[in-house]
């Protein structure tokens, strides 16, 4: 009779990947810092040095590698949008969602009529979710309690850690080593550039990125497609990059949970979409379209400054014959990626993920009026994957969003939990704790130490042991990835 540890828990990252990954990050800083300006380059200034440290101090035997993450994330992040912050300049991005939100509370809608688009600035090319950042500078705080590019950044930290920790396999406010790992790979990721930059400069993508992300996690998980359909109703709410992830995860839940799961993710995520813009319509629907489609698609009287050196971009500026390649080339790539969710649907998360990663990224380098920020969602989602592949996938002992919450541990259906002398809970399956034939069992019963027997077979081992166990994943041969 075989004897199978339980569930525990991998770290996300690998020491001689995170040097290398940080090296990565200060080589592309230091590329900023020589074709870049302004407040790009006062990012660019703080995080080379804190990445190179960064590096240096993982490559040591015995580090706090968890502590090194929150100190990199500190100085790549945090001291150079203290130092934006004082400074007291909003972006425009930043102007727009304030007054967005002021007219939001006064007229039901965060849009200027048409009359009074009498400049690029005064056109607001988000959805009216957006508008929410704004709302405490719109009630009357002052400061950086008032300031939508606090809450930006708190909530997109706030919805990368809790992605994160719906892929822990144990409680965080029980297992030390879960804490460790949630804040060592939530520090990782706000200060992988990708984010870093954006989070810094504070731009309007990163909180759409992270609520995708956590969509991501929770729809990991059959359980959890409600949920999951919430967060990335949300992110579609603020702006229209996060759209495509509704098909693309639709066809996803379909092939692997059937035609109602997929219609209960699609009408709850339409649902939040709806609620968020119906009001806006209502108020103004010459306004809305004005602002959130002819002015992104370079239709309106004033143009975007929106510029980069993509394919889409590049025709555009050849006038108006140019211009309608580009929309006709990103309608035809839209068209492609519906044709292949059709056609061949993705069947698990990483290959849905993938698959919306290309698919944004085709969309991106086509669309008429782009820019290279954009490219955060594909390069985000692909980071997001090499983060997370080795995390257990749904259903082999990991947990949702509100067991993490109340600190609860939750066990596939066939899982019993026993919990030890020190208040450890172990989530044993039944071929775990009873042998294979149907010989009669002896009563399962703990050793000394806390630790679960199996009759008379050898206890459970702690993680550390010296004994060789078989993995969980052997026990259960139907998990698949996640």
């Amino acid at each position: 009779m075989s004897v199978t540890a339980p569930k525990t828990h991998a770290s996300w990252l690998d020491p001689r990947w995170e040097v290398a990954a940080y090296w990565a990050f200060a080589v592309y800083a230091a590329i900023v810092i020589l074709v870049a300006r302004g407040d790009d380059a006062i990012w660019a200034a703080w995080a080379v040095p804190a990445y190179g440290v960064a590096a240096v101090m993982v490559s040591r035997p015995r580090s706090r590698t968890w502590g090194i993450a929150l100190l990199t994330a500190a100085f790549a992040v945090g001291a150079p949008l203290l130092l934006m912050l004082a400074q007291g300049d909003l972006a425009a991005g930043m102007a727009v969602i304030e007054r967005s939100a002021t007219l939001l509370v006064r007229d039901g809608t965060p849009y200027l009529p048409a009359h009074q688009l009498s400049s690029w600035l005064a056109y607001d090319p988000y959805l009216p979710a957006m508008a929410l950042f704004g709302l405490p500078s719109a009630s009357g705080l002052q400061g950086a309690p008032g300031d939508p590019r606090v809450w930006l950044v708190l909530v997109t930290v706030a919805a990368l850690a809790a992605g994160l920790g719906v892929l822990l396999p144990h409680s965080v406010r029980r297992c030390a080593d879960c804490r460790r790992d949630l804040l060592r790979a939530t520090a990782f990721a706000v200060a992988c550039p990708v984010l870093a930059l954006n989070l810094a400069v504070t731009t309007t993508d990163p909180p759409v990125l992270a609520l995708m992300l956590l969509a991501l996690s929770l729809i990991s998980y059959p359980e959890r497609v409600v949920p999951a359909a919430a967060a990335l109703g949300l992110a579609c709410a603020m702006k229209p990059t996060a759209w495509l992830a509704i098909p693309v995860l639709a066809a996803m839940v379909r092939s692997r949970d059937g035609t109602r799961s997929a219609v209960v993710f699609t009408g709850t995520a339409l649902a939040f979409v709806t609620a968020a813009t119906l009001p806006a319509v209502i108020a103004s629907p010459v306004a809305m379209v004005q602002n959130t489609v002819l002015f992104p698609l370079d239709l309106a009287r004033h143009l975007t400054p929106a510029a980069s050196l993509t394919p889409g971009d590049l025709l555009a500026r050849l006038g108006t014959a140019g211009h309608t390649i580009a929309v006709a080339l990103l309608l035809i790539a839209g068209l492609a990626v519906a044709v292949s969710l059709i056609v061949r649907p993705p069947r698990d998360l990483r290959a849905a993920t993938w698959r919306l990663a290309i698919g944004l990224a085709l969309m991106f380098a086509l669309g008429p009026a782009e820019r290279f920020g954009y490219f955060i969602y594909p390069l985000g989602l692909a980071g997001w994957l090499l983060l997370t592949r080795r995390q257990p996938a749904a259903g082999s002992g990991a947990r949702g969003l509100w067991f993490l919450v109340r600190g609860e541990q939750q066990q596939p259906p066939d899982v019993e939990v026993h919990e030890d002398q020190h208040g450890e809970q172990h989530g044993l399956r039944a071929e775990q704790v009873r042998p294979a034939d149907d010989r009669q069992h002896r009563d399962d019963h703990v050793d000394r130490d806390g630790r679960p027997v199996c009759g008379g077979a050898e206890p459970v081992p702690r993680r550390g042991s010296s004994h060789q166990v078989a993995p969980d994943r052997a026990a259960d041969p139907e998990d698949g990835e996640g």
